[in-house]
């Protein structure tokens, strides 16, 4: 069982940055495959970044130069810096952390952009 939990976000200016964290129950390093998705209102949830070990990141291409995925091992905590938010990043935005049999989220943190 590996426990997930996001913090970090809230309320921003369109143009603002935010950082989320989510924090894991299990050294990190161990994780093959760490994720942000996010899922806006009467959408379905979608991928921001992926970070699988030895690999470039991969991005949205909604999110490209303007999200950064990377981990802490230190620290076993995955972050998402957000820079130049826009009001279309408004969403729920979940952990994930994946290997070849299993899968778990966190329970998601809430960012807002306002325009």
């Amino acid at each position: 069982q590996v426990q997930l939990v996001e913090s970090g976000g809230g309320l921003v200016q369109a143009g603002g940055s935010l950082r989320v964290s989510c924090a894991a129950s299990i050294m990190i390093v161990t994780i093959p495959t760490m994720a942000w998705y996010r899922q806006a209102p009467g959408k379905q949830r979608e991928l921001v970044a992926a970070h699988t070990g030895g690999s470039s990141p991969n991005y949205a291409d909604s999110v490209k130069g303007r999200f950064t995925i990377s981990r802490d091992n230190t620290k076993n905590t995955l972050y998402l810096q957000m820079n130049n938010l826009k009001p279309e990043d408004t969403a729920v935005y979940y952990c994930n952390a994946a290997a070849r049999s299993w899968n778990y989220w966190g329970q998601g943190t809430q960012v807002t952009v306002s325009s």
